[in-house]
């Protein structure tokens, strides 16, 4: 597509300039100026994005070897490896936690159609382009009484380039009333059930729904 583009431009220009300057010369040219005009990052960025990508190669390994996985443990399912967007420091947010004076116990659905009650804890806040926006965070507990805490959402992402049901953010408590959290949407991942039928998975309500495109993190597994 970037090549088409640029050779559009070629062919635009005058015969005399082509000339003058020297096709391979103007080639380079408008090259440098297509990719001149991305996002440049700090070194610090891109430390951050290593990082980021080295977690998911580590990942990768894990989800194909561990027999505990999701591709191993109820049945075998032909693994391949996990599909991203690519990673974006614009999605990593800093938060305070508000946590509601009456935290309610709600019911949520697994993909199976199973009841799960779960604790709306509270919520933090992100700044995207010029917008707020309030994320869920909710506190429930394993089959072995481990309490946990997870956001979980859906976005305009979702069904289209990302899992349908939804997907996941861990969010670890802090004992800490002025905490700043980190809310890494290149870290949020697919349930279970995404890759492999046999599991059940919590799926987002309604007001998990983040009306924006949240362009990081995991994409659809299966074609």
């Amino acid at each position: 597509m970037i090549m088409i583009m640029i050779m559009i431009k070629i062919r635009t220009m005058t015969k005399t300039r082509i000339i003058k300057f020297g096709y391979a010369a103007l080639l380079i040219s408008i090259i440098g100026m297509y990719f001149g005009c991305g996002e440049r990052y700090t070194p610090e960025q891109k430390e951050y994005i290593s990082r980021i990508e080295n977690s998911r190669l580590e990942k990768d390994l894990d989800m194909r070897e561990n027999p505990s996985s999701p591709f191993n443990f109820k049945r075998k399912v032909e693994f391949h490896p996990l599909k991203y967007f690519d990673v974006d420091p614009n999605f990593n947010f800093q938060s305070k936690l508000v946590k509601h004076e009456a935290q309610d116990t709600v019911l949520v659905y697994g993909t199976k159609g199973d009841e799960r009650k779960v604790v709306k804890f509270g919520y933090v806040s992100i700044h995207y382009n010029g917008k707020n926006y309030k994320v869920n965070v909710y506190e429930g507990s394993t089959r072995s009484g481990e309490i946990y805490h997870s956001i979980w959402f859906t976005d305009k992402t979702t069904n289209e380039q990302s899992y349908g049901v939804g997907r996941y953010i861990d969010f670890e408590l802090v004992d800490d009333s002025n905490f700043i959290y980190t809310i890494d949407f290149n870290l949020a991942y697919n349930p279970y059930c995404a890759y492999n039928p046999d599991y059940s998975c919590a799926i987002p309500t309604k007001e998990d729904y983040i009306d924006l495109a949240i362009t990081a993190g995991e994409k659809i597994f299966h074609d």
